[in-house]
């Protein structure tokens, strides 16, 4: 039973993570965060 309610409860944080993830508003922030490393190579370069 309660291996049953911890399962349960992983699978609904695990969603929820998904879904926080995956959500429209986290877009711009996500791509920003991609392009980081290579932005500090372009930095490197320049100098």
């Amino acid at each position: 039973m309660v291996s049953g309610i911890v399962t349960a409860t992983l699978l609904v944080l695990f969603l929820a993570g998904w879904i926080w993830a995956w959500s429209p508003k986290r877009k711009k922030e996500f791509d920003a965060a991609a392009r980081l490393p290579l932005e500090g190579d372009q930095k490197e370069t320049k100098r």
